[in-house]
């Protein structure tokens, strides 16, 4: 069954009803035959049935997001909660699906499901786009048979991740490409602009300022040199983007490099923070076991340093040791969210101690991404001034000298 679901053929028909009026319609079927058959079930005479053509511009395949899975969990709990059977509900947001990518997977795993799959079983087969926390949390809701409250935990958390990760992401991307813009100006300048003037400077036939002679030599050097900058820079991405997949120990270094890193530091820390504490919240009010849920604890909280931190609280809590005293021996979570958690732990209410953990991290991140951004703006403005602006003043400096002399 699930073949014939995923060979079906768009036809265009057109024929006669029962009343013997001409009409057309659309109708999809393993192949022309079989669209005659069903047509003819329904009382329609055909009198013409083509398959039907492809558009001229088709939509082009986009990578799956992590939004798009965000959007999916929430789509699928609505559809549920209002009473949808699932196949049917899974049809609907693929169809429906805007990127052509997501809307083959969503109804792949359909065809998994009628072919006998449960869901998580399906979901498990593309586990390049969902995570053990989201099969997880999916098997344990269909066990229960609270699949829809536990899909729209999933959706809530997952909006609440991805809303964080670009705040962080605008923090982060914001200063990084206005420097990046910057550099490619002044390469430009030093390249294209100043021989210019350099040859302008030659008819003078007068001693140039010590600034310009500077600048002058900086671009002749650059000239020359230009594509062994572009290697050194091409090398250093390959060998970071190298080192960042395959080593942790690197990724470990990295990390806490930037967890030190004043203001920038505050926010990964923070988020990383907000991220432990919504995905455990989510996950304890699931009813998961606390040393399973750890494991997928650590690896949600985006950062290395964490990732350890929580593995060894796995460990110890496997011994029987108390959450709160293994987060205590990491020593890099603050003694509120600690004292949150012990609290949690004391009242068997620890979902929703950490789902107030993490709404006061995530809004420490928002106000920590707003001064940000208010303090890189002079920053970058100070910057860009004396790259482009000391290149200027660098080029007019003989010509304001030559017309003080004239003058």
């Amino acid at each position: 069954m699930a073949e014939k679901t995923e060979t079906l053929i768009d036809f265009i028909w057109e024929g006669f009803d029962k009343q013997k009026q001409k009409t057309k319609g659309e109708i999809s079927a393993k192949d022309a035959t079989a669209a005659r058959l069903e047509l003819r079930k329904m009382g329609i005479r055909v009198i013409k049935i083509k398959p039907k053509p492809k558009p001229l511009f088709t939509k082009r395949a986009q990578p799956i997001t992590p939004g798009d899975i965000a959007v999916f969990a929430r789509q699928l709990a609505t559809m549920l909660e209002a009473g949808v059977p699932l196949v049917q509900a899974l049809d609907i947001v693929g169809r429906g699906h805007e990127n052509p990518s997501m809307a083959d997977m969503l109804l792949s795993i359909k065809a998994d499901i009628e072919g006998g799959d449960t869901l998580a079983q399906a979901l498990r087969k593309k586990g390049i786009y969902f995570d053990d926390l989201f099969c997880n949390l999916v098997e344990a809701g269909e066990q229960a048979g609270v699949l829809e409250t536990l899909l729209d935990k999933i959706a809530t958390y997952k909006e609440k991740s991805e809303s964080i990760k670009k705040k962080v992401k605008k923090a982060l991307t914001y200063p990084i490409a206005v420097l990046v813009v910057a550099f490619i100006v002044t390469a430009i300048l030093l390249i294209f602009v100043v021989p210019v003037f350099e040859d302008l400077f030659k008819s003078f036939g007068a001693d140039l300022p010590a600034f310009t002679q500077f600048v002058i030599h900086l671009s002749e050097w650059a000239q020359e040199w230009w594509w062994v900058v572009l290697a050194i820079i091409a090398g250093t991405a390959y060998t970071f983007s190298y080192f960042k997949k395959r080593s942790h120990k690197f990724n470990q270094t990295l990390d806490r490099i930037l967890l030190k890193i004043p203001v920038v530091g505050m926010i990964l820390e923070k988020s990383a923070i907000a991220r432990f504490a919504r995905t455990l919240s989510t996950m304890s009010a699931a009813g998961v076991p606390l040393v399973d849920a750890l494991e997928s604890v650590a690896g949600a909280c985006g950062n290395s340093v964490f990732y350890d931190a929580v593995m060894q609280m796995r460990e110890d809590v496997s011994t029987g040791q108390q959450l709160q005293f293994s987060m205590t021996q990491t020593g890099i979570f603050p003694h509120m969210v600690i004292q949150m958690v012990a609290i949690g732990e004391e009242s068997g209410s620890i979902d929703a101690m950490l789902d107030k953990v993490a709404d006061f991290f995530e809004e420490e991140v928002d106000n920590l991404v707003d001064n940000l951004s208010s303090l890189m703006e002079p920053i970058i403005m100070v910057i860009l001034g004396i790259l482009v602006g000391g290149l200027i003043i660098a080029m007019y400096l003989p010509i304001f000298k030559l017309g003080a002399a004239v003058g």
